[in-house]
């Protein structure tokens, strides 16, 4: 069986990997495109041999599409995923899910009430060196993870959204709302909450708007720099980074110091992951290269949400996972401005 997909939002994200995976997986049939921009969308629906709606109404009342793409800004993620959803469709939503808990509960409800699949692109749980970080960590001969230390960083969104200026919505308070702590930081709260099996409780942090200014001149609205401490639940320490202004190379590495050695992921280009056990053996994994702004390959997301609807299964990254991490993103907003330790 196949079916058609649609998508919500042309800009990068859409054009350069939601879309080209829907084009490649096999039971996916056709793509409709929306866009407030209509050129935008027509422009999509000519390079992937798709189709364009006038409305977002025409594409939520289109019967012959089953799955959905959120691919909209954040400030409009609540309201196109729940409308979405409450429609009879299968959603996969753009992080974060929301820009504030209240609207967040509002898409998990949409979820709850349709009964259909919601699944989040927290997509860092999706690479191979991850995955095989959290098999590693599962099968217990590193121990248990003590400390740790994540940073997502790279030159900032205007080098990869759809205008590529200082215009970006990125850089605006209203539409972008939290900043690099929305963009890249909630992946790693995410993917720490997925390969520790716990979660964060208990947060610290600065932020500064240090280097980027808007299309005039002036300093943005949101941070472009936030370093954070980290404990959890089962209390682990950590320390994490995220930045707009990593202008030498994108870094999106983790360390995981453990009772019986450590683990440095995407730390080394030619080895993913590498294990340092205590007693000096030094185990190497060569897996695959991550995606980055300048190399794209395939997430693995689409085909994931792809299979959890055809199978019926649970998404690998559902509303309540994404719930978990806007709420510790957002305490660490809380805490640098505020100057004070956050309790999630």
């Amino acid at each position: 069986m196949t079916f058609k997909a649609g998508i919500i939002g042309c800009g990068s994200i859409a054009k350069f990997r939601h879309a080209p995976e829907y084009k490649a997986n096999p039971y996916v049939s056709d793509i409709v495109f929306y866009d407030r921009n209509p050129e935008r969308a027509k422009s999509l629906a000519d390079m992937f041999e798709g189709h364009a709606a006038d409305t977002v109404e025409e594409l939520l009342n289109d019967s012959s599409i089953m799955v959905i793409s959120d691919c909209s800004s954040n400030e409009s993620h609540h309201i196109f995923t729940a409308k979405a959803l409450l429609s009879g469709k299968h959603v996969l939503c753009e992080k974060p899910i929301a820009l504030t808990m209240e609207h967040a509960n509002e898409v998990v409800e949409a979820q709850r009430k349709s009964g259909n699949k919601l699944m989040v692109d927290h997509n860092q749980r999706f690479t191979r060196a991850h995955q095989k970080a959290k098999e590693i960590i599962e099968k217990g001969d590193l121990g248990q993870v003590l400390t740790f230390k994540t940073t997502f960083g790279h030159q900032g969104p205007e080098h990869w959204g759809v205008n590529k200026s200082n215009s970006t919505w990125f850089f605006k308070k209203d539409r972008s709302g939290l900043g690099v702590a929305g963009d890249l930081g909630i992946h790693k709260i995410d993917l720490v909450h997925y390969l520790l099996g716990d979660e964060i409780e208990q947060v610290s942090a600065f932020q500064g708007a240090l280097d980027k200014v808007d299309e005039d001149g002036e300093p943005i609205e949101v941070c472009d720099n936030i370093v954070c401490s980290l404990k959890t639940k089962q209390k682990r320490l950590g320390t994490a980074s995220f930045s707009w202004t990593y202008y030498g190379e994108e870094d999106n590495s983790t360390i995981l110091y453990c009772e019986n050695g450590t683990m440095k992921i995407y730390h080394d280009p030619e080895h993913q992951i590498e294990v340092m056990t205590k007693d000096g053996e030094v185990i190497r994994y060569q897996l695959e290269s991550i995606q980055t702004n300048d190399n794209q390959t395939n997430s693995g997301v689409i085909d994931a949400f792809v299979d959890c609807v055809r199978s019926d299964q649970e998404p690998i990254v559902t509303g309540t996972d994404a719930l978990s991490s806007l709420k510790v993103t957002l305490g660490i907003l809380k805490a640098a401005k505020s100057g004070s330790i956050v309790k999630i």
